[in-house]
């Protein structure tokens, strides 16, 4: 039986700071949660989904990290006139990594955009501008710090993150734009806020797999208990995962 610590990879972006430098973004919040419950965090770069597919039996869970929107092509829907800057080959490694994670078994934890990833990779669609697309929406995209918790989110009873979170509600922080619309048919909601948009979902298969549409690092990072119990309990999944 192994004792070291189960190894988290996290999915990067691409940043380019100036034409002499650029690479692998991951924003520090994710490595400081991971790390904090107990986890060794390792960042994924993305290049070809063959090259991404080869360094996941090196990993005992995955995070799939926040970034920029996800193109409708995948979804099969032409860009709205909101639509944010895309990446179609961070989308094709994602949605390839989504497929080998629930046939491997490998825990998964999906953060705002991975959680949209997560529901288009299993056949679902996306509001692409929650403030044009949904009737008196909240304020989804904050003007606050990362780590502040802007709004409610109600959680399902008898759910994963019930159980983490022992509460009914719970404040989140909220970073995005775009959301979940026709949710894929292997997962269910298990979150939701005020205005009806999504706010978590869970894989109904054997595979363990969560997405929340909030920024779960960054509160935690902010010494926020609740999202520091979320990272725990994933993290002892992986190790339960490595163990096995």
């Amino acid at each position: 039986m192994s004792t070291q610590k189960p190894v988290i990879g996290i999915t990067g972006a691409h940043v380019k700071h100036n034409s002499f430098m650029e690479g692998v973004y991951v924003h520090q919040d994710y490595p400081k949660s991971v790390a904090a419950a107990g986890g060794l965090p390792i960042v994924l770069p993305y290049l070809y989904p063959e090259i991404t597919l080869e360094t996941l039996p090196l990993v005992d869970g995955i995070i799939l990290s926040g970034g920029e929107d996800v193109d409708p092509f995948n979804y099969g829907e032409e860009p709205h006139l909101h639509l944010g800057y895309t990446t179609p080959e961070r989308d094709d490694v994602e949605i390839e990594l989504v497929q080998y994670a629930l046939d491997h078994n490998i825990p998964l934890l999906a953060i705002c955009r991975g959680v949209q990833i997560l529901n288009v990779a299993l056949g679902g669609t996306l509001i692409q501008d929650i403030p044009s697309q949904v009737k008196q929406p909240l304020q989804h995209s904050q003007k606050a710090e990362r780590g502040r918790d802007t709004h409610w989110v109600t959680i399902e009873e008898g759910s994963w993150l019930a159980h983490i979170f022992e509460a009914e509600q719970i404040r989140v922080n909220s970073l995005h734009h775009q959301a979940l619309k026709d949710v894929a048919s292997e997962l269910k909601i298990v979150a939701k806020a005020s205005d009806g948009i999504v706010e978590a979902v869970e894989y109904t298969g054997s595979s363990f797999a969560i997405g929340v549409q909030w920024h779960p690092e960054s509160q935690a990072a902010a010494a926020n208990p609740l999202m520091s119990k979320l990272f725990e309990a994933f993290v002892e999944r992986c190790k339960e995962k490595r163990e096995l």
